[in-house]
């Protein structure tokens, strides 16, 4: 089986996959159990979701490499394939995962070893989610050593740095002492947010991203500082950190990109109902004129306050567009909002209200009844 083979996602890790990855490590120990692993592997598999297999392969790994932890992990590193030929092949190493898993599993007592085989592993697939268990328990030697390779030449290396101590990093468990107190990840975005490659900048911007959801000002304040003497790639790396509190019209972070508050902006909000039933749609028109004698850009969003199942509202922001306006010019925009029960949304009768938002600034509003 070729590790390219396409597979649905929880299907990935079968049989096949395990007699690939028995193969792998027997070329490189010859007195490996082929049979018992593979059967270990596949015991009940069919019942066993995406992650499941995952810890199930690393364990069936810890039953069948020698006991020692030191000699087993060096075989895995030994019986890696080749390095990945670029950084879009990030995909082609998904056999490796239980790697990853069996340093996370059984090797945090091991801190040498185990930072050694993660390096080679970052270089064939991944070792974002193994580095994470070091993060929580040894987190200033982990830290160090993160820190001592941000200038590696390979850029998967250096992709690790930071997408490993990514504090809400998806399909992983938050970091929770790191959420609490963020510093030790601010030296490793430092080195990085210049970084040559693209894919590199990419988890820089997410790091950065995830971080602004427990501590916007200090994702604020460190992407002002960026900013002085930027370049466009570091515009972008800060434009993406910021992302979230851009779409929830963070006026600080807004002023980093250069929307500031509107000035002389006459605005009008009108919306087509005053009472709308549930499934049916609203239409917003923003009417808006530039009263002053510059242009201004403005980011234009509106913020819907739903009514909840209690007495309590929650906010959502919408994007809108972006629009710039000479000096006393005029813009009307509408915009067709759906007010449909969804998986993820729902819907509740009574009072709601919808504001418009201008480069972070609520410059009107208005209320509406939302029916059965």
């Amino acid at each position: 089986m070729a590790a390219t083979e396409k597979k649905s996602h929880k299907d990935w890790f079968d049989r096949a996959a395990a007699n690939a990855l028995a193969s792998q490590i027997q070329a490189v120990h010859s007195r490996f159990d082929n049979k018992r692993f593979v059967s270990l592997c596949c015991k009940d598999l069919t019942s066993l979701e995406f992650n499941d297999r995952v810890k199930q392969f690393a364990a069936a790994m810890h039953e069948t490499l020698p006991a020692a932890y030191p000699r087993a992990v060096k075989i895995l590193q030994k019986s890696l394939p080749a390095e990945l030929p670029d950084c879009d092949a990030v995909t082609d190493g998904w056999l490796q995962w239980p790697v990853g898993q069996f340093i996370a599993d059984y090797g945090v007592l091991h801190f040498d070893e185990s930072m050694q085989c993660m390096v080679e592993l970052t270089k064939r697939f991944s070792a974002e989610f193994a580095v994470r268990p070091f993060v929580q328990h040894h987190a200033d030697e982990t830290f160090e050593f993160l820190c001592s390779k941000v200038a590696d030449k390979n850029p998967h290396v250096r992709r690790w740095c930071s997408e490993g101590c990514r504090t809400r990093l998806p399909w992983g468990a938050k970091l929770n002492d790191l959420i609490a107190n963020p510093l030790p990840v601010v030296p490793i975005l430092e080195a990085l947010k210049d970084d040559t490659e693209l894919y590199v900048r990419k988890s820089v911007a997410n790091n950065l991203n995830d971080l602004s959801k427990d501590h916007p000002s200090m994702v604020v304040d460190l992407c002002r500082d960026w900013s002085k003497n930027s370049n466009p790639s570091r515009d972008w790396i800060i434009r993406q950190g910021l992302r979230s509190l851009i779409k929830d019209g963070d006026k600080h972070a807004l002023k980093i990109i250069g929307f500031s508050k509107p000035d002389g902006i006459d605005a009008k909000l009108t919306l087509s109902d005053r009472q709308v039933r549930i499934g049916e749609s609203l239409v917003i028109t923003a009417a808006l004129n530039n009263a002053s004698r510059k242009k201004q850009q403005l980011l234009i969003d509106y913020i819907v306050h739903y009514q909840g199942k209690g007495s309590a509202s929650r906010r959502k922001v919408f994007k809108w567009k972006t629009v710039t306006l000479k000096a006393n010019e005029k813009h009307v925009s509408e915009k067709k909002h759906a007010l449909k029960r969804t998986t993820i949304r729902a819907l509740y009768p009574g009072k709601h209200k919808v504001e418009l938002q201008l480069n972070g600034e609520i410059v009107a509003a208005k209320n509406f009844e939302l029916t059965e």
